[in-house]
């Protein structure tokens, strides 16, 4: 989409290349903000408005004495179309290029990749309970055949399913990195070739998209902590695969029933790094995996106690500048047994 710029004192129009300029190359003087040259901008969003000036005469000026008749009155043949009007909008939808409708799948194909493994695992581990129950038991032909049926869809779906992510994964890193980069007045670095081949060729890609993740994520402790769980999971999923396939080299019955929990145990791996890759998805956008904002927790230094302790209670000290007072104050320091102790002493009889 091409930008320009307008400057306030010559009126040159400036290309917009990576970020917005502030002072005009030519002049030095001030540019306005960037202005789409595809989607018309309505009066009320623009920082700058339109001013007719006269025009300049060209040659030296005539006399004023100099008395001219009045020519004809001006007629056009048809209504003039020059003139400051805003020009109708140009009902066209914006059509999206082919990488950016392929990255706008990836949450889809992300989700539906997680779906499918998991109904794999079930699968699998439905498979595992028949298995054990055929131990003393017959089997019913109808839940073989339900059996069967799930397992061989489930295989035949998953590779698909996941590699359609993985290509729409592929191309939205490049989408996201181009954006990352060009908001920090940079270029990528790395060419797409090597970024596709980096996600794309086996061994090379369980190392390589943490690389490219981690230089985008910048310092968001978020980011990259979900960045690192899913790496390892990655790797934990890829080599599960491997200890898959070679189990499933073994012929003994105990080793095929054995391959059945590895393979439902692997489905539901491949689901944890289907939803983990979504959820990185999503924090690259600002969202929490379900695509709701996400709500930053922001921690400010406490100048003070964290509540508000109650206050001992002081009594007053008594003053002596009245008599009430003074008695008061003479009462309150008699000892406590004095009155008790008197009241015990026997009172002396009277005298006949």
């Amino acid at each position: 989409m091409a930008a320009y710029q307008i400057c306030v004192r010559c009126e040159n129009r400036w290309p917009v290349t990576y970020q917005p300029r502030q002072w005009c190359p030519s002049c030095r003087g001030v540019l306005l903000s960037p202005v789409s040259t595809d989607v018309p901008v309505p009066p009320s969003r623009r920082n700058f408005r339109w001013v007719a000036r006269p025009a300049v005469p060209i040659g030296p000026a005539e006399p004023t004495t100099r008395k001219r008749g009045m020519g004809p009155t001006p007629r056009y043949r048809e209504i003039p179309r020059w003139g400051l009007t805003d020009p109708r909008p140009v009902d066209t939808e914006y059509e999206p290029s082919r990488s950016e409708t392929i990255s706008d799948l990836a949450p889809t194909l992300l989700v539906g990749a997680a779906v499918v493994f998991g109904l794999a695992a079930l699968a699998e581990a439905f498979r595992y309970g028949l298995l054990v129950f055929n131990r003393t038991r017959l089997v019913d032909p109808l839940a073989l055949a339900v059996s069967d049926a799930a397992v061989w869809a489930t295989q035949v779906g998953a590779p698909f399913v996941a590699l359609g992510a993985a290509v729409a994964c592929a191309v939205r890193l490049l989408e996201v990195r181009r954006r990352v980069f060009a908001e920090r007045g940079e270029v990528d670095p790395r060419p797409s070739p090597t970024v596709l081949l980096g996600v794309v060729v086996p061994g090379v890609n369980l190392a390589m998209p943490g690389v490219l993740l981690t230089e985008i994520a910048g310092r968001d402790p978020r980011l990259l902590r979900a960045i690192r769980i899913w790496w390892v999971l990655w790797v934990l999923d890829a080599v599960m695969f491997v200890v898959v396939v070679l189990w499933r080299q073994r012929d003994t019955l105990q080793a095929r029933a054995d391959g059945v929990l590895l393979a439902a145990c692997a489905a539901a791996l491949a689901t944890a790094v289907a939803l983990t890759t979504l959820h990185v998805v999503r924090l690259f956008e600002g969202t929490d995996i379900w695509g709701r904002p996400l709500r930053h927790r922001r921690f400010t230094h406490a100048t003070g106690p964290a509540y508000a302790p109650i206050a001992p209670i002081v009594p007053r000290p008594a003053t002596a500048d009245s008599p009430a007072d003074t008695a008061a104050l003479s009462q309150d320091d008699t000892p406590a047994g004095t009155q008790d102790e008197r009241a015990d002493v026997p009172e002396p009889a009277a005298s006949t």
